[in-house]
């Protein structure tokens, strides 16, 4: 057996660049890295020799490096991905929240952090955690819970068994997740004659798998008797590449469609069967058609409670066609285990010449009309002082070219695009709301941007979740990754200041008394930097924008304390059984009554 002799730093790096995807692109498209003393020496000096192959991209912020891989592979549908290295320690732990987005998302990033001495010869090394009980422990066990896999290398032939491994989970559709392979500093720099077929190229394929035969037939009878069914699309469509398919079988079957958060753009918001947005963030269309649907069909969705309206929305029976059967269980639901467009393809050909009611039929286009005079209403400029953020969402996507890619994350801005951002189509809407991950953002629309330089990637962040994490502005220019960040100034946390109020709260903690001048402090990270003084000057501003070649960042004003109070449904949002304060048991009261008569 022909063998070559290189370090396990060495061998990881030869193995990821010789992996690929089916339709002829390298699997990996780079390493994220962050170097340290626990990943420099060995680890770098491994990148540095196949940066041809798989180059090395630099970010200021561990987490924010994180969530750019993260948005890549979302923005390619899982087809391709990115590993994130960082040293020991806190490069580490600052990456665990990054793991956990990808998890609950289901999206693949290699995580890839140094770890102590194998040897412990020189323990404790610098920033190593020291268990009183455990001597095996360290910072990277905390990516034990977050990771759909975890392994500790601690001699260079594990990596035989464990770049496999991982990568078997990070390609396939079922389990698809973070992957984590903690380096331990001397193993990286240790030597193996390894053998040369390892590093041969391997072509993965993304599975399709079908529906299994007796639950084809269940969920086939509930809808063929159904009077009022329902289609939820959730991400599951778009890693399957099912938006043909889901259009094909609403249009045949005169099936509404209503989306998540992750789902949104699946049919694209001109298309006559789609209801726009369901749940807590949803349209009044959507959650009236879920009201009076008597069968509900959800597709590769995870079913949280934004989406079920803390599993109040609900009433028919559901069938759960998804990917993995944890998933298509819930709520006791009637699963269907299979890839969203073999799952439909399936139920299509064995519904036959089914057709909704005429009474049905006729309701949907009614619901369609009436939203968007509403969304109409909502988005439009008015005269305020401080334009809301629905006006500023509106100012935004009249500015935009088409084909833009609108990226969020977390606050009032995802419930709000959500129920109001019309979407072309599959890929111009990019929401992190599994985890709704503050600071997501501006490093999300990087790996967006990475994934497709040649779209125009639009970031819309609130000022807390712009100062939580604004570093890889300057990442971006310092790459040539042009991005528009609209940046909506209230102040603060207002999307939470108006639920602490809602629930009786004294407002306090979440509006900031003094603000930050945002504009100057983009400029000083090298974006092209405005204010934007009113809604007109603000559509001007992103049409500008979109011109450059270089980010730019445009801060306006908005108002804290209003949102849409179309659409929506409610949320469970437990409220203090017991207080000092009138609103609080005023508010109490009125959630006591709204969860009785949600259990009737």
């Amino acid at each position: 057996m022909a063998t070559i002799r290189l370090t396990a730093a060495q061998a990881l790096v030869r193995y990821l660049a010789a992996q690929w995807n089916e339709d002829g692109k390298r699997l990996f498209h780079g390493v994220w890295a962050i170097f340290g003393h626990g990943n420099v020496a060995a680890l770098g000096e491994a990148l540095h020799a196949r940066r041809d192959e798989l180059p090395t991209f630099r970010a200021h912020n561990e987490q924010a490096m994180g969530h750019a891989a993260i948005a890549f592979a979302k923005a390619n549908r899982r087809k391709r991905m990115m590993a994130c290295t960082s040293s020991i320690g806190p490069g580490a732990s600052n990456m665990v929240t990054a793991a956990a987005v990808a998890h609950v998302n289901r999206l693949p990033v290699l995580f890839l952090p140094g770890d102590v001495f194998a040897s412990r010869r020189p323990d404790p090394v610098l920033q190593q955690v020291e268990s009183f009980s455990d001597a095996t422990a360290s910072t990277n066990d905390a990516f034990r819970p977050v990771s759909r896999w975890f392994d500790r290398i601690t001699r260079p032939e594990q990596l035989l068994a464990a770049l496999p491994a991982a990568l078997g989970v990070l390609t396939d559709p079922v389990v698809c997740g973070p992957a984590t392979l903690a380096l331990c500093q001397d193993t990286q720099a240790e030597a193996f004659d390894w053998p040369e077929s390892f590093f041969a190229p391997r072509i993965w394929h993304v599975r399709h798998s079908p529906p299994d035969a007796r639950e084809l037939r269940a969920a086939t009878e509930a809808l063929r008797t159904a009077r009022a069914p329902l289609l939820v699309a959730g991400g599951g469509v778009l890693y399957a590449e099912a938006e043909a398919s889901l259009a094909r079988f609403a249009e045949r079957h005169g099936i509404p469609v209503v989306e998540t958060q992750a789902g949104k753009g699946a049919l694209p918001d001109a298309h006559a069967l789609n209801l726009g947005a369901i749940g807590v963030t949803g349209t009044a269309a959507a959650n009236r058609a879920a009201e009076a649907a008597d069968v509900v069909l959800a597709v590769g969705t995870r079913l949280q409670d934004f989406t079920t309206g803390s599993r109040t929305l609900f009433r028919g029976r559901l069938i759960g066609l998804n990917v993995q059967p944890f998933d298509a269980g819930k709520h006791g639901a009637l699963p269907l285990v299979a890839d969203a467009r073999e799952g439909l393809a399936s139920l299509d050909a064995a519904l036959g010449e089914y057709r909704v009611p005429l009474a049905w039929e006729e309701a949907i286009p009614r619901w369609r009309t009436e939203w968007r005079d509403t969304v109409e209403a909502a988005t439009a400029p008015g005269n305020r002082a401080l334009p809301t953020d629905a006006q500023v969402i509106g100012a935004v996507q009249r500015g935009a070219p088409p084909g833009a890619v609108v990226v969020c994350a977390a606050g009032s801005l995802p419930g709000e695009l959500h129920k109001l951002w019309r979407a072309e189509g599959a890929g111009t809407y990019h929401l992190e709301y599994g985890y709704s991950c503050m600071g997501y953002e501006i490093a999300g629309g990087l790996g967006v941007k990475m994934a497709d330089p040649s779209r125009e990637v639009i970031v819309m962040v609130g000022d807390g979740s712009y100062l939580m994490m604004n570093s890889e502005i300057a990442t971006s220019v310092a790459m040539g990754l042009k991005l528009t960040i609209v940046v909506l100034d209230n102040g603060g946390f207002g999307c939470i200041g108006r639920l602490q109020e809602a629930t009786g709260g004294a407002p306090f903690n979440n509006l900031m008394a003094h603000g930050v001048d945002l504009r100057a402090h983009a400029a000083a990270m090298g974006a092209i930097a405005e204010a934007a003084t009113d809604l007109a000057n603000l559509e001007a501003a992103v049409r500008r924008s979109i011109s450059s070649s270089r980010t730019t960042v445009i801060v306006i004003e908005t108002d804290p304390t209003r949102g849409t109070e179309a659409g929506g449904h409610w949320w469970d949002v437990a409220v203090p059984e017991v207080s000092q304060r009138a609103e609080v048991r005023a508010a109490r009261a009125a959630y006591q009554a709204a969860l009785t008569e949600r259990q009737r």
